[in-house]
Formats: structure tokens, sequence, C-alpha cells
């Protein structure tokens, strides 16, 4: 990689660290938004009375936007600039979630769907400027290590979701409540999200972040260089990753979009009719107190966010193992784990049945930035398109949530876990040995 050959490494570290912090708050940013349309997925399926199938193509319309537009963000990128890229991405976020009043107003499933999609383009552009943008401020060597702490940060605004969609979207309404008053319950929180969006679009465009020197490794070759002959798919560990990624989003989306059915068919009761959360004494009476759950799926809601937590903790606690453990052996050691808690979910019931569930999130913790650092290792100008290339297949996303619906509309969601186990198991090999690169680019 590129050194800068004024500044001495004490100085680049300064100038990097406010950049750093600007940057990371944008994962909490796209983790909230995308865990909320998480919530859509049941909030949904009892508006529009559907199968699992048809509900998760809430997730579909959303990752399907990583698809499409993922090479195009990269491209913009190029074109205008990361700084440039993260403001349009905002705005094209505001764009999307005033979609959600007509939808609601309108009980309109294809009109969600496509504020949904709308969303997920700028987030998708959002996600293709910031992540190589985070790796690259600072060595190469360390750049797992920032994906995972700016990760962290992601699972926060994440674990808030769930909690936010609980008391706002969720709700229980009466019997007799009408298809758009349920319906209606999303506007209050995607009106202020838009507004939220706005100001930071505009806090962004006045805001100074440093061109980083050393991103000319990270741009295409020039007309006549070597490098241009090449291909991003003869990059072995590249595809690899992009594969691992296509099935880690699926697996975390589509586990978190249909926990809040599966934690209601294990039992869970309203608080004071059962003996769920008096089982965890005083810690279950305040989690009552604290959020006012009065409903099951309110407290299905508040265990979703805590399969988030998990994440939250897992990135802080791997950004520190990351220091000690290689990143390849701590992704496979994880995903050996995620295969592990799903067998025991899978063969138990009741409250085993439903930790062993959430603490995948916390296994799920170190997958993307691991994944994402040792897919783009040593591919100096061609960093630029293996970006592009794993963005695009976050497109897992649309797809393995919604075999998973499928699978739990013919088989049951337990069985359904199947699947994701596959998933866990390929992603265990990429960090065991997927993940060596078997040519450089020069």
């Amino acid at each position: 990689m590129a050194t800068k050959s004024t500044p001495p490494a004490n100085v680049e570290r300064q100038n990097y660290l406010v950049p750093f912090i600007i940057i990371t708050s944008l994962f909490f940013l796209f983790g909230f938004i995308t865990n909320l349309n998480m919530a859509l997925v049941p909030h949904l399926k009892k508006v529009f009375t559907l199968p699992y199938a048809w509900a998760m193509l809430v997730e579909s319309a959303f990752f399907l936007a990583y698809f499409v537009f993922s090479s195009p963000s990269a491209k913009l990128i190029e074109a205008i600039g990361y700084k440039k890229t993260i403001v349009v991405s905002l705005f094209i976020q505001v764009v999307g979630a005033l979609l959600f009043v007509p939808a609601a107003r309108l009980v309109s499933f294809p009109l969600f769907l496509t504020a949904i999609f709308i969303v997920g383009a700028g987030i998708t552009a959002l996600q293709t400027a910031v992540n190589p943008y985070v790796s690259i401020l600072g060595p190469e060597h360390s750049a797992p290590f920032r994906l995972t702490l700016a990760q962290a940060f992601n699972s926060m605004g994440g674990m808030i979701a769930p909690i936010i969609a609980g008391n706002y979207i969720l709700t229980d309404l009466p019997a007799t409540a009408s298809k758009q008053m349920i319906a209606g319950t999303v506007r209050g929180p995607y009106l202020a999200i838009a507004a939220g969006l706005l100001l930071l679009g505009v806090t962004m465009a006045f805001m100074h972040l440093p061109a980083i020197g050393v991103t000319r490794e990270f741009r295409p070759a020039e007309k006549g260089e070597p490098i241009l002959d090449r291909s991003i798919w003869s990059y072995r560990h590249t595809v690899l990753g992009a594969l691992g990624i296509f099935l880690y989003v699926g697996v975390e989306v589509g586990l978190a979009s249909i926990a809040v059915n599966y934690f209601l068919q294990q039992g869970i009761s309203v608080p004071g009719t059962d003996s769920f959360f008096q089982a965890w004494g005083g810690f279950g009476h305040w989690v009552i107190a604290t959020f006012g759950l009065s409903d099951r799926v309110g407290i299905a809601s508040v265990l979703v966010s805590l399969y988030w937590f998990g994440a939250l903790v897992g990135r802080l606690l791997g950004s520190w193992m990351l220091t000690k453990v290689k990143a390849g052996g701590l992704l496979g050691a994880f995903g050996i784990a995620g295969t592990i808690m799903l067998a025991i979910s899978m063969m138990s019931s009741g409250q085993v049945a439903i930790w062993s569930l959430v603490l995948c999130g916390f296994f799920n913790s170190i997958m993307f930035p691991n994944i994402f650092a040792l897919g783009i290792a040593g591919l100096g100008p061609m960093t630029s398109k293996g970006s592009g290339l794993i963005m695009t297949a976050v497109v897992g996303g649309a797809v393995i949530p919604w075999l998973i619906g499928l699978l739990a509309d013919h088989f049951g969601i337990q069985h359904a876990f199947v699947l994701p186990m596959l998933c866990y198991m390929f992603i265990a090999f990429y960090g065991l040995a997927g993940h060596k690169p078997k040519r450089a680019a020069a």
C-alpha cells in the first residue's frame, strides 16, 4: 500500500481520528434503519395477512437494492468522491422514508416495498462508501480492527431499532382496528427518520472530511497498466469472500426477521401471566418497567434487541480479540459456534430454544467486517472493484430470508434453520481456509 511521504505516522493518526469518529457514527445510522426495516416483517405480515415467504419480501426489497446499486455506487465514488457520495446517499434515504406516509395511508404493499427499496438504495451507497473509507484510515493490517470497531456502532443502532419498533410500530391495537390504522403506526417513526436524515445530510455537506492520499491504491489503474487485463473474478479469496457476505447477511437478516414469530411460538406470554421474565428476577422486572412491556410482541421485540446487543458485545470484544488472534481463525471459530447454537435451538424448546437463537447475534458480530477485510486484502488497485463485488453480494439479505420463510411455511421455523446452519458452515470454512489469496495484485 502506498504511503504519504510528508506527515509523520503519529500526525496521520491524529488527522484520521476525527474522520473515523464521523464515519463511525454513520454505521450507527444504517444499523438502526436496516433493523427497523426488519421489524416491518411481522408488522406487514399482520396488516396484509401474508405467509412467511411473502412477508420476507420486505427484506428482499431492501437488500435487492444492494445488488442493483453497489456497482453504480462504486462508480459514483470514483466520480464525486467519498464525502459527496455519503451526502447523496442520505438524501436518497429521505425520499424513501417519506414514501412510507402514502404507503400507510393507501395500505399498499407494493408502495411499502418501493419505499423500502429506495431506502435500501441510499443505504447501499452509504455502505459502499464508508466500509472502504474506514479500511483505509490507517495501515492495511489493522483494517479488520477498525471495521470491527465501527461495526459495533452498527450493532448499537440495530439494538435500539427493535425497541423503537416494539413501542411505536408493533403495538397491539384493538381487534376492531382497521388495516389503515394498523399500517399507520409506521408514519410517525419514518417521518422522524426523514427529518433526521435531512438534517444529517445538510450537516455532512458542510463538514470537512480529508481526502485520503493512500486511496490512489484503491482506484482503477490507468490506461495501459497490466492490471487492466485482470478480472476481479480471478481473485479466489475475493469471490469466496463475496459468497461469504451473501450467506452471512442472509443468515443475520433472516434470523432477526423471523425471530419475533419464533419467540412467540416458544411460549412467551404477557408479564405477570407466566414465569418467563419472573425467572430473570430483578432484571426481568427492570426490563418490563423500562420499556413499558404489556404484550407478547413487545417482549419478543426486546429479545430481538438482545440479539443485536449480542452483536454489539461481540464486536467490542472482537476488536480486542483481533489484536491477539488472526482474523481468519476468529471468523472460523465464530462460524462453528453459530452452527452449534442453531443446532441447539432446533432440537430444544422454550427458553433454551430462544436464548440459543439470541446468542447467534453474538457470533454474527465479527463476521461482516472480517469477511470484508479478508476479501479485499492484497487487491491494491483492484480494491474498489473488490469492494463493489462484495457489497453486491449483500443481496443475500434478499434471497436467504425469503428461502427461510419458504421453508418455514412448509416445514416450520425450527426445521427452516437447516439453511442458516449450512451458511454458518461455509463462513467457518472461509475463515479457516478459503480467505487465503491465490494471487496478489501487482
